[in-house]
């Protein structure tokens, strides 16, 4: 089975024998130097250098995109290193990349999104999970976020240094866990 941090295998579905939990169809497993998954963070706002190989900020990631050789969707789930946080959320996931190019509702890629990474890291930080969201560099709409708000999220105030939007999701609601779609390895906590 690939790990987090390690590459995954093809992204196959899932096989038909029973597993520790059920499969995601939406997203594999991916890592921060996948080229084909690099292609659609480098469309993403806040890519900083595009084209470099690597994606993802420092801490530990985990990396999903959705199954396919040219994938249409990637998410970053980040744990983040303490030496790099400048919020008041420092015990919170971070979803530091999230890009829907495909015909999925964002929110159910979302919930999906945040399933799988509970299934791969299985204790939930006391903060849960949050993003942020730059009003200025997404498509104009009233409610900038809005699918992490369908999502469960709720906004929880503004960043001191460039005004982001913050939202968060609390671990009581976070979606029970799910594999990646071909994770193949039985799982036992």
């Amino acid at each position: 089975m690939a790990t987090p941090t390690e590459k995954p295998g093809n992204g196959s579905a899932c096989p038909q024998k029973p597993q520790a939990a059920p499969c995601s169809t939406l997203w594999a497993l991916s890592h921060q130097q996948d080229q084909a998954a690099r292609l659609v963070a480098d469309r993403h706002y806040n890519r900083r250098k595009p084209g470099s190989r690597k994606f993802c900020p420092p801490g530990q990631q985990l990396v999903l995109k959705a199954p396919g050789q040219l994938p249409d969707a990637l998410w970053v789930t980040l744990n983040q290193r303490p030496e790099f946080t400048d919020h008041q959320w420092p015990d919170a996931w971070v979803n530091s990349l999230f890009r829907n190019e495909s015909t999925s509702l964002s929110s159910a890629l979302i919930i999906d999104a945040l399933a799988v990474t509970r299934y791969y890291w299985p204790t939930l930080p006391q903060q849960g999970c949050i993003t942020f969201v730059d009003s200025k560099k997404v498509k104009p709409k009233q409610h900038p976020g809005f699918c992490y708000l369908k999502a469960g999220f709720t906004h929880v105030g503004f960043t001191k240094v460039n005004g982001l939007h913050v939202f968060q999701l609390l671990p009581a609601l976070f979606p029970a866990p799910r594999r990646a779609a071909g994770d193949f390895q039985l799982r036992f906590f």
